[in-house]
């Protein structure tokens, strides 16, 4: 059974538990633990597999099922859906996919759609980066040098810088991106050390976008956060000992 966290008066917290199973439940039908061709369980027996309430496991199955890892279906009850129907961009199915095995092809494919994005993203910021929104993105170039020496998170100081660029950029789309960033971030910067030989972002590179960014030019901030997705994923084929992907 899951442990459950308590509310303000000392008794379960619903929400708390409903995100506990959607984790659980999430994890187990990315890992196959449930799956198109095993049963899922019914609602019963997730009530007395989690001691959860009805109502609480309903909105997981919900929740799951706007991710769309399950399906109600006519006499067929809840089943797993194919890969093919999930959200890969949502943020807990990738983390899931990512936990699930140790995966470069995935992590190749999720940095090519940065590459994608956060250039453009930097480009954008370059252009219409309100005075606030720069001095966040130096505030984690800041960070990132603190943690060189020690005295900050290297990961936490890379997401952040992450994040500011891609809200810098105003386009309310790439805003949402930040999540899946992240999720990435938290996952490959600790696994790309032993088969990549990465240990940390490099500063130096992170600052030169910066750079560009508060100077204002979009073309240089573009091409400079490009280069720095894609030596990143150079690595990361190279690990793979697939074919170089082409630069375009």
């Amino acid at each position: 059974m899951i442990e459950i966290e308590s509310g303000k008066a000392g008794r379960p917290d619903g929400s708390n538990l409903t995100r506990r199973i959607v984790d659980v439940l999430g994890r187990a039908i990315v890992t196959e633990q449930f799956s198109p061709q095993s049963p899922f369980p019914v609602e019963a027996e997730l009530c007395e597999r989690y001691g959860a309430s009805r109502t609480i496991v309903r909105e997981a199955v919900k929740m799951l099922t706007g991710k769309g890892l399950l399906r109600s279906r006519q006499r067929a009850g809840t089943v797993v859906e194919p890969e093919d129907s999930w959200n890969l961009l949502d943020p807990d199915i990738l983390r899931w996919m990512l936990e699930r095995k140790f995966s470069l092809d995935l992590l190749i494919d999720f940095n090519e759609v940065r590459m994608g994005i956060e250039p453009r993203a930097a480009g954008l910021a370059a252009h219409s980066a309100t005075g606030p929104q720069r001095r966040a993105i130096l505030a984690a170039i800041e960070r990132m040098n603190a943690a060189d020496g020690g005295d900050d998170d290297p990961l936490e100081a890379d997401i952040a810088f992450h994040h500011a660029v891609l809200v810098a950029s105003n386009n309310r789309f790439m805003r949402q991106f930040r999540d899946l960033t992240e999720a990435t971030l938290r996952f490959s910067i600790r696994s790309t050390n032993e088969y990549a030989g990465v240990a940390r972002a490099n500063t130096a590179d992170h600052a030169r976008v910066g750079d560009a960014i508060i100077r204002g030019e979009p073309a240089l901030a573009q091409a400079l956060m490009r280069e720095l997705l894609q030596g990143a994923l150079d690595l990361l084929v190279a690990a793979s000992g697939q074919g170089a992907r082409p630069v375009l």
